[in-house]
């Protein structure tokens, strides 16, 4: 018996041919799943529409468009425990590489009729839901250079554009991080807080090991004074990604905590899952098994943590 299943589709994500795409999503989902499909526009928003198609009973939300899009559905189904099937159509993609999840319109599709659904974490930040990461400081001001033109004209590469664009402009600032047991002070220029993240985020990448299920949140500081160290610094976060290790250039720590209170001096932007959401301070905490998602199995990352090396560094444990 097909179950009932509400497809949110956004026209204009990506730089493909949005009618071929959905009619592909059809013909592939069609045979197995009763589809109720929703177009969003201007004046429809994903999570909104997320939300009606909950209170007219849907069994589970397929979303389809651009990281903006997938995020905004997630949040909407947070702690629902209905499951979220993502087709990827947007730039960067962000969204699905981060979770593990199938990137072409074919396996994605294979994964959601499949049925398998895992579990996944999600986080609060400053009361806004979070699927991915917040950023703040050298990511923040990066994704701000990066205009929603210049992302559709150059795809990735505006994104690798506004980058080196802002190593120009590099700043270090002053951080206190507080955690539940104790509070650390330390200089940086760029401090990203996942949830989840893909390869790409690399100044997330600290410890090559973000875990999306476990209930923790990983931080890591990347503190460069200078924009050659921050474009060696960038490269190593980039090389030991890729071999899946974790980077012991001293400008690079990480730990993990369930939630984390961070404040700036002076107040830096912070971008939470690619939008720009305003300035520090801010809150944020995961929420664990936050979201179901359609998704194959994927393998378990054991996670680290490293503070030694950073500048200005202070611990004081709390009592």
């Amino acid at each position: 018996m097909k179950h009932q299943t509400c497809l949110i589709f956004n026209p204009v994500a990506g730089q493909g041919n949005a009618e071929q795409d959905l009619e592909e999503i059809k013909s592939l989902l069609s045979a197995e799943i009763d589809l109720e499909i929703i177009i969003t526009t201007a004046e429809c928003e994903p999570g909104q529409l997320a939300k009606d198609a909950i209170t007219r009973g849907a069994k589970s939300i397929i979303a389809s468009g651009g990281d903006g899009t997938l995020s905004a559905v997630a949040a909407a189904l947070m702690s629902t425990n209905i499951p979220l099937g993502v087709i990827s159509r947007g730039t960067a993609n962000a969204f699905a590489n981060a979770l593990d999840l199938p990137t072409t319109i074919p396996e994605a599709c294979e994964s959601i009729v499949a049925g398998y659904t895992q579990v996944v974490d999600m986080a609060v930040c400053n009361g806004l839901p979070m699927v991915l990461l917040a950023g703040i400081g050298f990511e923040a001001e990066t994704v701000d250079l990066a205009d929603r033109d210049a992302k559709n004209r150059l795809g990735m590469l505006a994104y690798v554009l506004a980058g080196l664009k802002q190593v120009g402009n590099l700043k270090q600032f002053e951080v206190e991080i507080e955690l539940e047991d104790k509070i650390i002070a330390v200089s940086a220029a760029a401090i990203t807080i996942a949830n989840a993240a893909p390869a790409t985020s690399i100044l997330a990448q600290g410890s090559a090991g973000v875990v999306f299920d476990d209930g923790m949140l990983d931080l890591t500081i990347v503190a460069p004074t200078t924009p050659l160290i921050a474009i060696a610094t960038a490269f190593d976060l980039l090389s030991s990604t890729l071999r899946g290790t974790a980077s012991q250039r001293e400008e690079v720590g990480f730990l993990r905590s369930h939630k984390f209170k961070i404040t700036t001096t002076p107040p830096q932007k912070v971008v939470l899952d690619g939008e720009i959401i305003g300035m520090t301070p801010i809150e944020i905490e995961c929420i664990p098994g936050g979201l179901t998602v359609f998704a194959p199995l994927t393998e378990e990352i054991q996670p680290l943590e490293k503070l030694e090396g950073l500048p200005n560094l202070k611990i004081e444990l709390k009592t």
